[in-house]
């Protein structure tokens, strides 16, 4: 009779070990699942459904600078690359006719500060020329690295007064169609100019708010919005 019991016993405990031991390799297979989830977060996204014209940019982006350091399904990014303070492909394009046919999917961005009186005369020259004023960037948003670079020398030589907007409006379909007919243009190897740092614009305050101020009304706002 002792023996029995003694039998199961051993039986209830083994059984005991058994279900603590199923259940940590339970837990173990759960964290592995949400290691695999994050990883997978950082993979490439399946660029066969991009456009052809997306493709061909994030290829030859990889070609030149590596893995991108931002990965998502609708966009990949590069940061401080080169001469670059940051570059982005998206899987989305946008037809753009200036001053050929073509879709921008590829923006490249430098550090510049352009002077606020210029901001017309750039949005005349280029719909794909974008300014960041607060943070000191100069973008150019086209099909190929080339033309970006193309867009921001005209744009520089706008800014500094070496060409009109009608002037380089002109010289960038020539440049172009140069390009197209087998040439290898300055313009389009590399940036004419050094981009610079420390070109940010904080502005002014104008309210006479300190920051505290501000972090102290915004908490209370949040305590009166519960």
């Amino acid at each position: 009779m002792k023996a029995n019991n003694l039998l199961l016993l051993v039986m209830i405990i083994t059984m005991g070990l058994l279900s603590t031991r199923a259940k940590s390799q339970e837990k173990k297979m759960e964290m592995d699942d949400k290691r695999m989830s994050m990883n997978n977060n950082d993979m490439m996204p399946d660029l066969k459904s991009w456009p052809e014209a997306s493709q061909m940019a994030a290829k030859d982006m990889m070609d030149k600078y590596g893995k991108p350091d931002v990965m998502g399904p609708e966009v990949l990014g590069w940061m401080n690359k080169g001469q670059w303070e940051s570059i982005y492909v998206n899987k989305q394009v946008t037809k753009h006719s200036f001053p050929v046919e073509h879709t921008d999917m590829l923006m490249q961005t430098i550090s510049y500060k352009v002077p606020v009186e210029k901001y017309d005369e750039l949005g005349k020259f280029d719909g794909s020329v974008g300014v960041d004023r607060t943070q000191g960037l100069l973008s150019a948003r086209c099909d190929m690295e080339g033309n970006n670079l193309l867009a921001l020398n005209l744009a520089h030589d706008i800014i500094t007064g070496k060409k009109t907007v009608e002037e380089a409006r002109k010289a960038y379909g020539e440049i172009v169609k140069e390009k197209m007919n087998g040439g290898n243009p300055e313009y389009m190897q590399k940036l004419t100019f050094s981009p610079q740092g420390g070109s940010g614009d904080p502005d002014i305050n104008t309210t006479g708010l300190t920051k505290e101020d501000v972090m102290k009304g915004s908490k209370q706002n949040m305590k009166s919005d519960r």
